[in-house]
């Protein structure tokens, strides 16, 4: 618990997580806003209310989980924290932890408080929370911010340098996997098995305006929860490897 509520004073002595904050929240409930006014009252759907939190804030929330690391190694404080807690896997993890509820916490604000804009200004629309599917697309992004926090700490911790780590992220999530799909023959294949493309089928309601469907037309192996497993299964083992390196190398 000590670690815990070292690292978490940490984290908040930077401006980083403050400003990554205040950004996630104008990307997700902002956008959210944006396409309530310009959509006619009554034609807001679930899936809607959702499509700035999916893509455009978790952006900004694995940059805000890389330089929880990055910045430590940047100042070189993260030696200090090597010599205070001897085991690195335990202060690593630690600082994951926090970094991961955090991020999981305000993932559920944003994907909340996007749906509850959007009812308040598209009264006449249809956006009641009756099904599963669309309980795990609002409530889901919590976790998917989550484990892409993990993810994001164990890039910042093998790359060790902001730039390096933020481009990494940036890259892979919102240009890289897009890309591939391009591929001819094979490309769409590739999709299915990708990290993010995974995350963003667990997210998925299905049926409705492909459009508004992240991943639409792959053709995904897993099922939804299968997806976000795989999704956590590649984030974890990142964050294994990131450990093993961590403990070899010099801070």
């Amino acid at each position: 618990m000590t670690l815990l509520a070292v690292e978490r004073i940490k984290l908040f002595s930077t401006r980083s997580p403050y400003w990554c904050t205040a950004l996630a929240l104008v990307l997700g409930v902002g956008l959210t806003a944006i396409i309530a006014g310009t959509t006619e009252n009554g034609q807001m759907s679930v899936g809607l209310t959702q499509f700035g939190s999916s893509q455009l804030a978790l952006a900004v929330v694995l940059v805000m989980s890389a330089l929880a690391v990055t910045t430590e190694y940047r100042f070189n404080t993260i030696r200090a924290t090597f010599l205070a807690v001897p085991s690195r896997t335990s202060a690593l993890v630690a600082k994951t932890a926090v970094v991961a509820f955090i991020a999981a916490v305000l993932g559920e604000i944003i994907a909340f408080g996007s749906w509850g804009l959007a009812k308040v200004m598209s009264p006449a629309s249809d956006l009641a929370i009756n099904t599963g599917a669309e309980w795990r697309h609002i409530a889901g992004v919590g976790l998917l911010y989550g484990i892409g926090a993990v993810l994001a700490i164990a890039v910042g911790i093998l790359v060790r340098q902001t730039a390096g780590a933020v481009a990494i992220l940036l890259v892979w999530n919102m240009l890289l996997e897009g890309l591939i799909g391009i591929i001819p023959k094979v490309g769409v294949k590739i999709q299915a098995w990708l990290p993010f493309q995974n995350a963003n089928n667990f997210l998925a309601l299905g049926g409705g305006n492909p459009a508004e469907q992240p991943g639409a037309g792959i053709d995904f192996k897993l099922s939804q929860w299968g997806s976000l497993a795989y999704f956590a299964g590649i984030a974890i083992a990142l964050l294994v490897v990131a450990l093993v390196v961590a403990k070899r190398r010099d801070a």
